[in-house]
C-alpha cells in the first residue's frame, strides 16, 4: 500500500488563496478541467496535492483544527510569518521554540485553514 500524502486545501476565494500561497510559499497552480467542482493541481517540489473550491461552509474560527495541520519548513521563520501577514493571513499562535529543534507558529490562510511554518535551529530555545 502506499502511503504518499496529498495534500487539498479548501478555499471559499480559490483565486485568493492561490495568490496566498504563490506569494509564501512560491507554489505555482494548474487548473484541472472536467471535475465536478473548481479545482487547481498544486506544483511544487516534493508535494503533491491541489486546491479546490469549498464545498461547505467554512467551520467557525473558534472550533479549532478538526483535520491534519500541514507545517511547511522555511528558511525564516520570523519573515515568513510577517509575509503571512502581509498576504492576508493571520497567527493562529505565535512562533515558539522547541528546545533544541526548530521554531514553530500556527496561522490561518485566507481562507480560516490552519497550517504551521517551521524553521529548523538545533539552538532553538
Amino acid at each position: 500500500m502506499s502511503a504518499q500524502p496529498y495534500l487539498e486545501i479548501q478555499a471559499d476565494d480559490p483565486e485568493r488563496a492561490r495568490a496566498f500561497y504563490t506569494g509564501l510559499l512560491g507554489w505555482r497552480f494548474t487548473a484541472v478541467e472536467g471535475l465536478p467542482v473548481a479545482y487547481w493541481r498544486l506544483e511544487a517540489e516534493g508535494l503533491r496535492g491541489g486546491l479546490l473550491e469549498r464545498p461547505a461552509a467554512t467551520p467557525p474560527a473558534e472550533c479549532g483544527t478538526n483535520a491534519f495541520t500541514c507545517s511547511f519548513e522555511v528558511d525564516d521563520i520570523r519573515e515568513a510569518a510577517a509575509r503571512v501577514e502581509g498576504l492576508g493571513g493571520r497567527v493562529a499562535l505565535p512562533v515558539f521554540a522547541i528546545p533544541d529543534t526548530c521554531w514553530q507558529g500556527y496561522f490561518l490562510d485566507t481562507e480560516g485553514n490552519t497550517f504551521g511554518l517551521f524553521q529548523v535551529d538545533a539552538n532553538a530555545r
